[in-house]
């Protein structure tokens, strides 16, 4: 029987049961609540054999931030072929339609966070940024001095009574840090919703710490405590205005009552916590792997953005998945403002969807990877002038996933 592909139209039962047998692991009814609340029908494409849906994926509308600004950007989620019918090119025909719905309805990009990463260069995603899970242990916890931070005054605050706070708090650093989004109110709820919690042994509930400065908010910290046979603090987010707030509540969470360690798996790459520490072994740090993008249409795309400096370049782009993609873009701008048009000149730079997607967000990657022998140079100078160009003043980071 011939596999069907379009928008999925049945009701949210049906998409659970996919999701459970293509995840080969049960969601609790918790966690299938949260995401319920969350799903957006409109975005969902299935793939059907006949009346069965045999594979799925969907997407959450985001403000993403980038380089100079917010682009309208679509989050993919709950993607997954059932093991009844892989190998048929069913995934590649998903994450084709999606694309091409993205490209239609005017929105330029995609991202994910991918499970097995080596899925998804296959279809054009790029590793777009990174971030660092830490062990801290609490017999190496100590923070260099730093002016300020007596002046911040912490306290216990209900994550769901301070949640107008807290989300005014985040969304207005979200403005600042590419890879980042803005929560609504769907998110809102998910991101201090403990749908989680049923996966960790013993954890808390989700806590709240707010810092204030005068009476006001100049950071704070969701996390949980977990007590099995290694007791640990779980950090799920840190957020601050400077680094006296920053400094004074990870001095709170590295310092916990009858517990050995603390960890979190979303440290950004540029944080200043690991210089703060005295003791620089102290940290068992790993770098992950976050954002993987997706440039569905690389005129808006790369028009949308600002550049760290001047430049004038034309980008021989090969997209075999996206067609419309492939071809030389001219693309001008800087710290003002850009445009990208398509063009008949010869590239001055030839490079995959994939590298484009991977530098898209400001990460320092343009250099490394004509290092590699991922971007071809064909006039001299012109990818110093780009690497440069396409960084990002802070590092992307992605603090909540999806």
């Amino acid at each position: 029987m011939t596999i069907e592909i379009g928008r999925f139209d049945g009701e949210w039962d049906e998409l659970r049961q996919v999701i459970d047998l293509a995840f080969s692991a049960p969601w609790s009814d918790a966690q299938l609540e949260t995401e319920a609340r969350v799903w957006e029908r409109d975005r969902s494409v299935a793939a059907t054999d006949g009346k069965d849906v045999v594979g799925h994926t969907g997407a959450f509308g985001f403000e993403l931030t980038v380089p100079g600004g917010q682009v309208r950007a679509a989050g993919v989620t709950m993607v997954g072929v059932l093991s009844t019918h892989r190998r048929r090119g069913i995934l590649r025909d998903l994450m084709r339609r999606q694309l091409t719905d993205l490209y239609e309805a005017g929105e330029p990009l995609a991202v994910l966070t991918a499970s097995e990463p080596v899925i998804y260069g296959r279809f054009g995603y790029g590793l777009a940024s990174d971030h660092q899970e830490v062990t801290i242990k609490r017999t190496s916890r100590e923070l260099r001095k730093v002016a300020g931070v007596e002046d911040v005054r912490l306290r216990f605050a209900d994550p769901q009574e301070s949640l107008a706070q807290t989300s005014a708090f985040h969304n207005a650093e979200a403005k600042t840090r590419p890879g980042m989004f803005q929560h609504d109110e769907n998110f809102q709820y998910y991101v201090t919703h403990d749908n989680v919690t049923a996966r960790l042994q013993g954890a808390s509930p989700v806590r709240c710490v707010l810092a204030e400065r005068d009476g006001e908010l100049v950071g704070y910290t969701h996390y949980r405590t977990r007590r099995t046979d290694k007791g640990f603090v779980d950090v799920v987010r840190v957020h601050s205005a400077d680094v006296a707030a920053h400094v004074a509540l990870w001095q709170f969470l590295l310092d916990p009552d009858l517990l050995g360690e603390t960890r979190y798996e979303h440290l950004p790459s540029d944080d200043p916590l690991l210089m703060l520490l005295v003791d620089p072994r102290a940290a068992n740090a790993t770098t992950l792997d976050g954002l993987w993008g997706r440039v569905a249409d690389v005129g808006k795309a790369l028009a949308a953005r600002t550049y760290a400096e001047e430049l004038d370049v034309v980008l021989g782009v090969e997209d075999d998945f996206l067609p419309w993609n492939a071809g030389s873009w001219h693309l001008a701008g800087g710290p003002g403002g850009a445009t990208c048009e398509k063009t008949d000149r010869s590239p001055d730079l030839v490079l995959g969807v994939r590298e484009l997607g991977t530098a898209y967000l400001g990460r320092p990657s343009l250099g490394l990877l004509g290092a590699a022998g991922l971007v071809e140079e064909r006039t001299e100078g012109a990818l110093a002038v780009a690497s440069r160009a396409f960084l990002s003043p802070r590092l992307p980071w992605l603090d909540t996933g999806f």
